[in-house]
C-alpha cells in the first residue's frame, strides 16, 4: 500500500498549499513530476536551506508553502529552521524523506547517521514531527496536526519512509539517438586523468567512474552533495605540485556554488573543475536542476577561473584538455550531456567499505609524494 502521487498533491491543494519547493529525493519522485508539469507548481532549489527560505518568503507574501527534501540535506535546513522560522514564527511545512531508516543496512552507507538521528534532531530542535504511514488517511491526519502547529506559528515536519508515496510514469524519451551521455563523457575524460588526483561527486558520476576506470587515486563521494569541489580545493592547495581534477554534476555544483568563488579567489594553478551538466538530478529521477539558465563560460570567468570552456562531444573534451595542459588554472570545463538512467551503474561500495576506500586513496596520495602512508 502507498499514497498515489495524485492523492498526495491533491491533499496539499485542499490544504491551500500553493507553493512547493525543494531538493529532490527519489521518495518524492511522483509528486515532483506532477508538480513540474504545472506552470509554477514546483521550484527546484539549489540546496535545502534555500528551499526553506524560499518557502518562508512565500509565507511572508501570504502564500501557504511546503518543502520536499531528503534527510541527507537536513544539515542545510538547520540554519534557516533555527534562526529564521523559529524566531519569526513562520509555519512552513517540511516533508523530509527518511533515507537510512529504519534499517541503515538497506540503504547506502552515507545515509546511516542521518537515518538513525533524524527524529532525535527534530526533537532537539523542538520541531513538531510525525512519521507518515503509506495511506491517504495517515496523510490527512498528519496534515491536521500540521494545521494545529501552524495556528501556533510553528514549522512542522512530516517524515516520509521509503515506499510511502507512489511514482508516476515518465514522459516519452526525447533524447536524440546520438546524444552525448554520461558514460561516453567519462570515457572521453578518463584518458586525460593520467596520474591526477580525482574527486568524483555523489550520485551516478561516482558509480560510473568506478565502473569504467577504478583506481586508488579516485576518491568517490557518495554523499556530501555539493562538496566535491571543496574536497578538491583543500587537496589542491596542499598538494600544489600535483593536478587535482574534480568531476562534478550540475546540481551538485550549484548546490554550494560559493565554493567556486573560493576557488577563483585562491586560484590554485593545479585545479581542474569538470561539470557534467545534464540539467537534472539524475540519481533521484531526473528532476530539473535549473542549470538551463546558467551561462557557464561567463560564470567561470566571473568567479575567477583562469579558463572556462564548454564541450558537447568527445572531440571537444579532448581539445579542452589539450588547451589547459600547459596552462595554469584553475580551469572550468563544462560537458553538456543528456540525462540517462537506461543503465544505472553499481554502487562504489562493491569495491570495499568507505573507510577502506578512503585509506586506499590516502595511501596512493602519500606514495605519489614519496612518503609513507598513514593508517589513521
Amino acid at each position: 500500500m502507498m499514497i498515489p502521487a495524485t492523492d498526495f498533491c491533491e491533499e496539499l491543494r485542499q490544504r491551500g498549499v500553493a507553493f512547493v519547493t525543494g531538493v529532490p529525493c527519489s521518495y518524492f519522485n511522483g509528486p515532483i513530476k506532477l508538480l513540474e508539469r504545472q506552470a509554477s507548481g514546483y521550484v527546484s532549489a539549489a540546496n535545502e536551506g534555500a528551499a526553506l527560505a524560499m518557502a518562508a518568503g512565500a509565507e511572508l507574501a501570504g502564500v501557504r508553502s511546503a518543502v520536499l527534501v531528503q534527510n541527507s540535506g537536513f544539515g542545510n535546513l538547520v540554519n534557516p529552521l533555527t534562526s529564521l522560522l523559529a524566531v519569526f514564527d513562520l509555519p512552513v511545512l517540511v516533508f523530509m524523506s527518511l533515507r537510512g531508516w529504519p534499517d541503515p543496512a538497506e540503504d547506502e552507507p552515507q545515509h546511516a547517521v542521518m537515518g538513525r538521528t533524524s527524529h532525535r534532531l527534530l526533537d532537539v530542535l523542538k520541531v513538531p514531527h510525525w512519521t507518515l504511514e503509506p495511506h491517504r488517511e495517515s496523510l490527512r491526519e498528519l496534515l491536521d496536526r500540521v494545521d494545529e502547529a501552524r495556528s501556533a506559528g510553528r514549522p512542522a515536519c512530516i517524515l516520509v519512509p521509503k515506499g510511502s508515496v507512489g511514482d508516476v510514469a515518465a514522459g516519452p524519451d526525447t533524447r536524440p539517438a546520438q546524444a552525448f551521455r554520461r558514460r561516453e563523457a567519462l570515457s572521453a575524460l578518463i584518458p586525460h586523468l593520467k596520474a591526477d588526483i580525482v574527486y568524483a561527486t555523489t550520485g551516478l558520476i561516482s558509480r560510473e567512474l568506478s565502473s569504467l576506470a577504478d583506481r586508488p587515486l579516485n576518491f568517490y563521494v557518495p554523499g556530501s552533495m555539493g562538496h566535491a569541489l571543496a574536497l578538491g580545493l583543500g587537496t589542491a592547495l596542499n598538494e600544489p605540485r600535483r593536478r587535482v581534477v574534480v568531476l562534478d554534476g550540475d546540481g551538485a555544483a550549484l548546490m554550494h556554488l560559493g565554493t567556486a568563488a573560493t576557488v577563483g579567489a585562491y586560484a590554485p594553478a593545479n585545479l581542474v573543475h569538470v561539470v557534467l551538466d545534464n540539467r537534472s538530478y539524475e540519481s533521484t529521477g531526473a528532476q530539473r536542476t535549473g542549470s538551463e539558465s546558467v551561462r557557464w563560460t561567463q560564470l567561470g570567468l566571473g568567479l575567477g577561473y583562469r579558463t572556462s570552456t564548454q564541450c558537447h562531444d568527445a572531440r571537444s573534451v579532448d581539445v579542452a584538455f589539450q588547451h589547459i595542459e600547459a596552462a595554469d588554472g584553475p580551469h572550468l570545463i563544462v560537458v553538456h550531456i543528456c540525462a540517462d538512467r537506461s543503465a544505472v551503474p553499481p554502487r562504489v561500495t562493491r569495491l570495499g567499505t568507505l573507510p577502506e576506500l578512503a585509506l586506499r586513496f590516502r595511501t596512493a596520495v602519500a606514495q605519489g609524494r614519496g612518503e609513507p602512508s598513514t593508517s589513521s
